[in-house]
């Protein structure tokens, strides 16, 4: 069985010929290829270490996993889609509002499992019935409002938790955080989250020289002083060790809050394989519901052992596309990276240590960027919102799940925000579409086409 993990020597193994591409079934020299490993390593690291910190996970698991589940994804694919599986943003809000439910860690966990599972079956789904079976369900006007309304839902845990920590430092963590996503090139621009961690991390320790301890109030209301930045607990972390396991729990409410970013993940998805497919010349198509499933299985072990959801991350496509080199040997180097990172108690310390400041300033960026990511796919799908039937089901559920609208049911049940605005956008659409006259039902572009057209010009500056 071939498994996709034998590469055969791109050139002279140094660099690719000029206008050529060093193919997923390709490689350089081996340290070449770790290197480039490496490099995909910190490229994703500003996210998906972010992300369980805001979910309140484990950083060394969540790292540990990314690497397994990398691992999980180049064997399904037989290493012809070259992808890293990182922590996904999409979950943050999840998390939030499980937790401010009264959740702990294993109830968020449990919850994401779930996805992780209805992902596993729908990726069987479109392996069966093709691409067409999500355009049913999930046409683009639908997809983008979810993927709107999850980000924008965050909104409130920026303002109300990580800003007021330390404003001025997350003020300025912001602007420099733009800047750099803005005004550098190259890979320098995909690691803009990772720079403006670094440099949150420079002002919180300067301030703590300057000005002294921060004054802020806890959840409980109360005023309390404290250091910006506390690496109390990076000394007392060991060197080499094991992270913290825990099973899930399940509950149904929480279930319910964490299904929607089922819809969010198959976008993802989708639009990962068909800029693969664009860089290397080569249809994908075939492989999205095998992407897919892939990600369900990554993430149902990863939660099943406390860990958070892991999905493909666009921040690699970026540095393929720089780089031209596409070969799975680098994302088999990147995942064993990964996992050494795992087993260092130490590391995690480090990523656990964040400054709310800095937090603050990152998630102003960071989910602002989910819930326009909605709004990129209406535009690329040319979703026309002068339709009412486009525009009556997105602008009611987008206001429900970033007002985090509650419809009570009974005494112990209820539906709000996130699970409550995705009902209402998915069943308002298709409700409306059988009702509404002929003229209003023109026929729109399948998810995998209308979310996943790559920018070439992108890629060309990308390379300068």
């Amino acid at each position: 069985m071939d498994l996709g993990v034998r590469w055969k020597l791109h050139g002279d193994g140094r660099t690719p010929a000029p206008g050529a591409v060093v193919r997923p079934d390709e490689r350089l020299s081996w340290p070449r290829t770790a290197g480039l490993g490496a490099q995909h390593v910190v490229a994703m690291f500003g996210a998906s270490f972010v992300a369980p910190v805001l979910m309140g996970l484990d950083p060394n698991l969540a790292i540990m996993m990314s690497g397994v589940s990398t691992v999980i994804f180049l064997l399904a694919t037989r290493g012809r889609v070259p992808s890293y599986l990182g922590c996904s943003l999409s979950f943050v809000g999840v998390a939030a509002v499980i937790r401010a439910q009264g959740g702990t860690s294993a109830t968020v966990t449990g919850a994401v499992f779930v996805v992780g599972v209805v992902l596993f079956l729908t990726g069987l789904a479109v392996r069966r019935f093709g691409a067409r079976v999500i355009h049913a369900a999930m046409p683009p006007v639908v997809t983008g409002a979810v993927v709107m309304l999850i980000g924008f839902n965050l909104a409130p845990v920026t303002a109300s938790t990580y800003w007021p920590q330390d404003q001025w430092t997350a003020l300025l963590v912001m602007l420099f955080t733009g800047l750099a996503v803005v005004c550098l090139r190259g890979f320098w621009s995909r690691i803009a989250i990772f720079l403006g961690l670094l440099f949150g991390y420079g002002v919180s320790f300067l301030f703590d020289r300057v000005l002294g301890k921060v004054h802020t109030v806890d959840a409980a209301g109360h005023a309390v002083e404290h250091w910006r930045l506390d690496l109390s607990g990076v000394g007392r972390a060991d060197w080499i060790g094991l992270p913290a396991f825990h099973g899930p729990s399940f509950q149904w409410s929480a279930v319910l809050v964490a299904l929607p970013v089922v819809i969010a993940l198959v976008a993802e998805n989708a639009g990962h394989i068909k800029a693969v497919g664009e860089m290397t010349g080569e249809n994908l198509d075939e492989r999205l519901g095998t992407a897919i499933s892939a990600d369900g299985a990554g993430s149902m072990l990863s939660t099943a052992l406390g860990g958070p959801p892991n999905t493909t991350y666009s921040e690699n496509i970026g540095v393929m596309a720089a780089t031209r080199v596409y070969s799975t040997a680098a994302y088999w180097a990147a995942a064993g990276f990964a996992l050494l990172f795992g087993l260092c108690p130490k590391f995690g310390a480090v990523v656990a240590a964040i400054p709310g400041g800095v937090l603050g300033g990152i998630t102003v960026i960071l989910y602002g960027m989910i819930g326009l990511l909605g709004a990129q796919i209406w535009t690329r799908s040319g979703v026309d919102l002068r339709n009412p039937l486009n525009l009556v089901p997105a602008a009611a559920g987008i206001i429900i799940g970033v007002g985090n609208v509650t419809l009570k049911i009974t005494d112990t049940f209820s539906l709000s925000g996130i699970a409550l605005g995705t009902i209402v956008v998915v069943t308002g659409y298709h409700a409306l579409r059988a009702l509404a006259p002929a003229h209003l039902k023109e026929q729109e572009p399948l998810l995998d086409a209308g979310t996943s057209s790559y920018d070439r010009t992108g890629a060309e500056e990308g390379r300068t």
